[in-house]
Order: C-alpha cells, then sequence, then structure tokens
C-alpha cells in the first residue's frame, strides 16, 4: 500500500482544522512481518538519496517535527532517521531558549542550525514555538526583552507568521527543502497517554 501525500500536505496559505484530520489511520501493512519488510524497503531509500545529497551538494534538506506533547516525535524521529549516515545529518533540539537567544530575533536559532548543502538537517521542534508556545504564553515575550513599543503591537502574530514565510521561501531560492510534519493528537488521546 503506497501512501497519498496529497491527503497529507497543506497547500500553501490554506487554512487547516486539525479537528478534522484524522488522530489515527488505517495501517500501511497487514502485520509485523510486512511492517519490518517496508520499514526495510524505505529505509535503504533514504540512504540511496542521502548519498546522493550529500554528493551533489546543490541542496540542503530539513525536516521540521512539530507536534504537541506526547504526539510521538521522538519516537517518528527515531525511525525516519535509522538508515541515515549519521555523518550527513545535522539534528538539533529546540527547548526553551537560553539567555543568550533570547537576545537574538526568533529566527536565529533556526538560522545558526541550518543544514549546510549535501547535508540534511532535522529540527525537533522549530521556530514555530515563537508563534505557538509564545502567544499562548506572553510572559516569555517579555523575557525576549522586545523593544517595548513591539510587544504592545498587535500586528507583532501576523508579521512573525509572514517572516516565517519569508525566511522558508528565501531557504528555498537557497537550495534548502523544508518538509514539516505536524503530529496531531485529540485532546483525548493527549489525556490519555500523559496518564
Amino acid at each position: 500500500m503506497k501512501i497519498a501525500p496529497r491527503d497529507y500536505v497543506v497547500p500553501q496559505g490554506a487554512r487547516v482544522q486539525l479537528r478534522r484530520r484524522p488522530t489515527r489511520i488505517t495501517p500501511l501493512y497487514r502485520d509485523r512481518d510486512d511492517y519490518q519488510a517496508l520499514l526495510e524497503r524505505h529505509v535503504a531509500k533514504m540512504s540511496r538519496l542521502q548519498d546522493l545529497l550529500y554528493a551533489s551538494t546543490q541542496y540542503a534538506v530539513l525536516l521540521i517535527f512539530q507536534g504537541m506533547d506526547t504526539a510521538g516525535k521522538d519516537g517518528v524521529i527515531r525511525h525516519v532517521m535509522r538508515g541515515v549516515n549519521p555523518l550527513g545529518c545535522q539534528a538539533h533540539s529546540f527547548r526553551r531558549p537560553s539567555a543568550t537567544e533570547v537576545l537574538h530575533d526568533f529566527l536565529w536559532r533556526g538560522v545558526r542550525d541550518l543544514p549546510e548543502r549535501g547535508r540534511l538537517g532535522l529540527f525537533n521542534r522549530s521556530y514555530y514555538e515563537e508563534v505557538v508556545v509564545v502567544r499562548v504564553h506572553p510572559e516569555l515575550l517579555l523575557a525576549q526583552r522586545f523593544p517595548e513599543e513591539a510587544q504592545k503591537d498587535k500586528k507583532i502574530w501576523p508579521a512573525r507568521y509572514r517572516s516565517i514565510v519569508n525566511f522558508e521561501n528565501h531557504l528555498f531560492r537557497n537550495g534548502t527543502r523544508v518538509v514539516k510534519f505536524f503530529l496531531h493528537l485529540s485532546r483525548d488521546e493527549q489525556r490519555k497517554r500523559l496518564l
């Protein structure tokens, strides 16, 4: 069984209603043996593609994994990276910003940790945290020592969204292909996993 990417891709500018997206999907394999065979084929293909990426040094690939707590980002990353050569890979996990990081603009951490051409980069969370977590917890914006007039500007969030779109367009024009994955859970499923 093949995955139809169009079922999961969100076109640029489209609005997403996560409650209308399934938390669980029909398995792509029949049983454990079928799963192992499928995984081995995909791992081998990823390894070959990584070799081509490394040899060409024309492009970089950045995989961004976002998701709610308990959504399974770490497990998915382990599976995705299973057959990848660690020497051609760069991984970064975004945690609470350090004292140095809060003194820079919100995209700085992402820029600092981008993969160079020929490499595969992986972000466990990303600069998207700055328009999700910081928006929900405005005290974090204060901790960033943002200019006072900017903190009061109601256009701060649309401006940050536009900065992200412009940043990712810039990356694309310069050879970095960004692939974003958002792992979604229903609140009920998240509650079960937390308990």
